[in-house]
């Protein structure tokens, strides 16, 4: 986002700077370059008691007619600790997003100036009239619509900055700003989004966060988003939407309102994975006990889109969550033909979509439903009813076949459309002739399926039951064999050690009687004939 430029009144010289808007934390759309004021240091226990600070409490003089008892001294101590507390904990203040120079007089007289009312406003500065000034310069701000390029932004910060500042409620001057914001800039049509998202952005970040007129400012930030088609620039924000509205305490009519406007920028952006699920969030901001609520025509209109939508996105198979909302559930009174297609499409297979074509001719050509495609989601989600109630883990081509009516030679492209949707995990083997299941997704997940699992978990565990028995059994084995490893080794070794011994004493008994050995000769005396 390019800096502001500084702006300078013509009237009376007044000196005004403007902080350049940029992107800001996760608690806002957008971030502006934030001045915080100088910090406010609290004063230390000791400096706090020397100088009268209002924390400070009397020292105790013994020299001091009143004499303090132990628990009087603790109880004294406590409460001066009590204070200190209190002095230290920080305190969080709306970071300053302007520097503006000058009074309010002056201020507003140079903003009445430039939005062509400054004759009429004069007057009422000068009887210090500031609602009713305030009130004529908003109402005359259409005509920044009109100014040059490089002035809108600096001068809608200076109005910002007067309403939010001075204004006793800024709450009635903010619709006539934003409804103005939103209006062609003849000035620089060409860059209208980017100066009336700025000058929104600003309104929206300068107000505290907890600030309900958050609300509206976003609100019209969604609208501007949704006229200029510019739904993906807006998206990333959206993530922070929940604990926005918390915050905000908005309650449940005007999350609905939100959550419509939000639903179709998303479609008309072509996100219609995320304009399903906004439905779906308007949907449950009904009051479930309310029958009347329910059965009103804005929750019945809004039902009806969300269950077309499912039907024929795309990226949709599931529809229990759908459902299970007491909005859409009141469809079986007031619209029975479109509840009992969503009920097929939520736990039935392509057979009963059959039957209803049969049963309700032309309902589909009449509501501009696209047969192909509700047939093509139909079999993917036969075939995940097929796989999910299989015993074995196996499918037969011939079960596929059947179940989705089709030919024995479509089998293996159907397995690789379902597979594509991730309603099914596994693979073909050509040679058996079967689809062989890894992981299969549960279109709806009731008491039946629930049975299925502990099924499922009692033949796990005997599985383990018996591989633990199997391994125990190996186990005892592998012992055994090398118990009698050890002892063979042991015999062999015994063996060895007795024939050495036998054959030491066959070399022992050479050269003499019964086995004595001779006596070695005596050594010979030396004499001269040895030299």
């Amino acid at each position: 986002m390019e800096p502001q430029p500084n702006f300078r009144s013509a009237v009376g010289g007044v000196r005004r700077r403007y902080s350049d808007p940029g992107p800001q934390d996760n608690s806002t759309p957008y971030r502006f370059s934030e001045v915080d004021s100088a910090p406010q240091t609290t004063p230390s226990l000791s400096e706090s008691v020397a100088s009268g600070h209002p924390s400070s409490t009397r020292q105790y003089d013994s020299r001091s007619p009143t004499r303090l008892t132990v628990e009087e001294a603790i109880k004294k101590l406590q409460e001066l600790l009590k204070q200190k507390r209190r002095l230290d904990k920080p305190t969080k203040k709306m970071p300053q997003l302007f520097f503006v120079d000058g009074t309010f007089a002056e201020l507003a007289q140079a903003m009445a100036d430039i939005v062509q009312v400054g004759d009429q406003v004069k007057p009422m500065l000068e009887k210090d009239q500031k609602e009713d000034a305030l009130a004529a310069i908003v109402k005359a701000s259409i005509h920044l619509n009109s100014i040059a390029e490089k002035d809108y932004n600096p001068s809608y910060n200076l109005l910002i900055y007067l309403v939010l500042e001075f204004a006793q409620d800024p709450k009635k001057y903010l619709p006539t700003m934003c409804g103005n914001i939103l209006k062609p800039i003849t000035s620089s049509p060409q860059h209208h989004f980017a100066l009336a998202s700025n000058a929104l952005t600003t309104i929206f970040n300068t107000l505290d966060e907890k600030n309900p007129l958050r609300y509206n400012v976003f609100v019209q930030m969604v609208r501007l988003v949704k006229a200029n088609n510019a739904y993906d620039l807006l998206k990333p924000s959206l993530m922070n939407l929940k604990d926005w509205l918390k915050s905000w305490d908005t309650d449940e009519e005007a999350q609905r309102n939100l959550f419509v406007e939000l639903a179709e920028v998303a479609s008309e952006g072509g996100d219609d994975e995320e304009s399903y699920e906004f439905l779906k969030k308007a949907l449950g901001t009904f009051d479930a006990d309310d029958k009347e609520e329910l059965t009103s025509e804005e929750a019945q209109r809004i039902a009806l889109r969300a269950v077309r939508m499912g039907l024929l996105s795309n990226n949709t198979y599931l529809f229990q969550d759908l459902c299970a909302l007491p909005a859409v559930q009141a469809l079986a009174d007031s619209h029975p033909v479109y509840s009992n297609l969503l009920d097929i499409f939520n736990e039935q297979d392509l057979e009963d979509y059959n039957d209803f074509k049969e049963e309700n001719k032309g309902f589909l050509e009449q509501e501009k439903l696209d047969d192909a495609k509700l047939e093509r989601k139909m079999r993917l989600l036969t075939f995940a009813s097929l796989a999910a109630s299989s015993p074995n883990r196996e499918i037969s081509y011939d079960a596929i076949a059947k179940a989705l009516q089709i030919p024995m030679n479509q089998v293996e492209l159907w397995a690789i459309d379902v597979i594509r949707a991730t309603l099914v995990e596994g693979r073909l083997s050509q040679q058996q002739k079967v689809f062989l299941i890894h992981r299969v997704t549960y279109r709806v997940f009731a008491m039946k399926q629930w049975r299925e699992l502990d099924t499922r978990l009692h033949q796990v565990k005997d599985t383990f039951v018996q591989l633990a028995a199997v391994v125990r059994r190996q186990q005892t084995e592998v012992n055994a064999q090398k118990e009698r490893d050890q002892a063979e080794i042991e015999r062999k070794l015994a063996n060895v050690n007795l024939g050495e011994g036998q054959r030491g004493d066959r070399r022992g008994g050479r050269g003499g009687f019964g086995g004595k050995p001779r006596d070695a000769p005596a050594p010979k005396e030396r004499d001269d004939n040895d030299d």
